[in-house]
């Protein structure tokens, strides 16, 4: 989610948008490994990776940033109700102790993955970044009455 606003992709989220805001620190490694691996392909320059690195640690320096504590560990363990991988299962335990730890505050969950959205709104976090399906309701069967 960070990257796509550092490089401006189309449907990025504003960053504004997410006060207060908070991340896990293997955030900040995501976005600069990608980096690395964009400017090592030709699709950044060295100017241009200059800059994206510093915008992402600007973002970074203006979010909370989560450790990922013994606890996020365990809690990225345990079973999730959708499939995730190791890195969504990381992203979610981070938000899901946070909100724990905060539970006067709302902060949405910000993803632009389809899957770890759903696992998101199954734990009951509020998602912004990406549109999936609310859950069907189940309609019940009405049979008249005897008369």
């Amino acid at each position: 989610m960070l990257l796509r606003c550092v490089l401006g992709e189309p449907g990025a989220l504003r960053l504004a948008d997410l006060d207060p805001g908070h991340t896990s620190a293997l955030a900040e490694v995501e976005c600069l490994r990608t980096l690395d691996r964009l400017h090592r392909k030709g699709k950044l320059t060295p100017d241009g990776l200059a800059a994206r690195r510093a915008a992402i640690f600007d973002v970074v320096e203006a979010l909370e940033v989560v450790d990922l504590s013994a606890s996020v560990l365990r809690r990225a363990a345990e079973p999730f109700p959708t499939t995730l991988g190791t890195r969504d299962a990381l992203h979610l335990a981070t938000a899901l102790l946070w909100q724990e730890r905060h539970p006067r505050e709302q902060a949405p969950f910000a993803t632009h993955h389809g899957e770890l959205a759903r696992a998101a709104r199954a734990c009951g976090l509020e998602v912004v970044g990406v549109e999936t399906p609310k859950p069907a309701r189940r309609r019940t069967r009405r049979t008249g009455g005897e008369g």
